[in-house]
């Protein structure tokens, strides 16, 4: 039997975050090994782990992989996460991409400049009314089923969850104009492997402190 998959990364959110979604919600179980100094950054470049420099780093089923994307869609493919034929995929990947487009902004948020908190801010709630979570409410209406696509749970509810979670931290009542994802949100938040990894003392990280920003800018400085 395969040993759990094994997360290397900063003790904290991140690009990470996204990947423990999905294997929370696949119900897969994983270790985490903590960057905490630049040596031990450059030791995994050295020691050649690091294909592009780059973390998130996953070992899964002896393959070392790096690049967020390509990591989310191997989990998404082994743990039936992605859609049963190519159209399914297709749509599955463009709502990933749309969502992941969102994400970046609010990865990039805690390291925001004092002076560009608000308006960084704001740019995030604007985005996410007019732009993205429209997409996904008019999607959810349209075909009238609990999923986004195929009528079956896949990689795209799971980053749309983590995009809707993320975005209310910061804008409380950014969902008040959208039943259905207030909707989705709920039979998300009930499904069981959900719902564990929403509980406290799971492994989902807290937003993002001053303690972490200054640890991902001494670990990754130049």
């Amino acid at each position: 039997m395969a040993g759990k998959p094994r997360l290397t990364y900063l003790n904290g959110r991140g690009r990470m975050e996204s990947i423990r979604w999905l294997l929370a919600a696949a119900g897969v179980e994983f270790e985490e090994v903590y960057l905490e100094t630049k040596e031990q950054y450059d030791k995994l470049i050295k020691d050649g782990f690091l294909l592009f420099q780059q973390v998130p780093l996953v070992e899964i089923d002896g393959m070392k992989m790096v690049q967020t994307r390509a990591i989310m869609s191997y989990i998404a493919g082994k743990y039936n996460l992605h859609g049963n034929d190519l159209k399914e995929r297709a749509l599955i990947d463009m709502y990933v991409e749309g969502i992941s487009d969102l994400m970046q902004m609010i990865l990039m948020f805690p390291f925001s400049p004092p002076d560009a908190k608000e308006k960084n801010l704001e740019s995030i709630k604007e985005r996410a009314t007019n732009r993205y979570f429209p997409v996904f409410e008019k999607v959810l209406k349209q075909h009238g089923q609990d999923f986004l696509v195929g009528n079956k749970f896949s990689w795209a509810d799971v980053q749309l969850m983590e995009a809707i979670l993320a975005v209310e931290e910061n804008v409380p009542a950014v969902l008040s104009g959208f039943p259905q994802l207030q909707v989705f949100k709920s039979k998300m938040s009930n499904m069981p492997t959900i719902k564990k990894f929403l509980q406290p003392g799971s492994p989902r990280k807290p937003p993002p402190d001053a303690h972490y920003v200054e640890t991902v800018l001494k670990v990754f400085k130049k």
